[in-house]
């Protein structure tokens, strides 16, 4: 499993995770596989934007395609290791942000459906 900032007493219990890829195809392929496998209650893909970013030593401005995944911070190393291992990127872009709050209903929701 991936190493990553762990539940640390007082941490948020949820995260939100996202990631970005160059098709509308892979982005729906992405985040359906992460529910399928109950690693993200949820997933919502947005586009297109554009990235600008250097790689390889050039600047490069591409359209891709953002998924954001709702999960429980206990599922977040195995929505990492599928997402990478899934993604077609060398280098995808993945990164979890805390969530501080919000609707208890939701949040209870959100740890229930990654408990398949």
């Amino acid at each position: 499993m991936t190493q990553t900032p762990g539940g640390a007493p007082g941490a948020p219990a949820h995260v939100r995770v996202e990631t970005t890829t160059d098709t509308a195809e892979s982005a729906a392929a992405l985040a359906r596989s992460a529910v399928e496998r109950g690693l993200a209650a949820c997933a919502q893909v947005e586009a297109p934007i554009t990235s600008h970013y250097r790689w390889e030593g050039e600047i490069r401005a591409d359209t891709e395609w953002r998924v954001s995944f709702k999960t429980a911070r206990d599922r977040l190393g195995d929505l990492v290791d599928h997402l990478t291992a899934a993604h077609p990127y060398d280098v995808p872009e993945v990164i979890a942000v805390p969530i501080e709050g919000g609707s208890a209903e939701y949040l209870a929701w959100l740890v229930s459906e990654t408990r398949r």
